[in-house]
């Protein structure tokens, strides 16, 4: 081949160590980080919802706001319970769900 000779790559430089290291990380440790970030991500969405339910409750609003946010935080709540229990791929979509419960409930305020 008529390419130079220093163009040839070489495994101690290129940083094949690093993304072999990085593909090898512990599936069960992966699976425990997925399950804490979506019961953390329920209980604060379920907490955010509530807190937003008592304060438009407070408010002369329309009951169809609090409720809305109390029907989303409810929904949260399910997806953090089931986000514990490894079914993350589900409560991910609880929690989309539910947050957008809330929103589509705000529409009328």
């Amino acid at each position: 081949m008529s390419g130079r000779a220093d163009s040839e790559t070489h495994p101690e430089m290129s940083g094949a160590d690093d993304v072999e290291a990085a593909g090898t990380e512990d599936p069960a440790e992966v699976a425990r980080r997925a399950r804490w970030t979506a019961a953390g991500a329920g209980i604060l969405l379920t907490l955010a919802g509530l807190a937003a339910s008592l304060l438009r409750l407070s408010r002369s609003a329309s009951a169809l706001v609090p409720a809305a946010y109390a029907a989303g935080a409810a929904v949260c709540a399910v997806a953090a319970f089931i986000g514990s229990r490894g079914r993350t791929r589900r409560a991910l979509w609880l929690l989309i769900a539910g947050v957008m419960v809330m929103a589509l409930g705000d529409q009328p305020d």
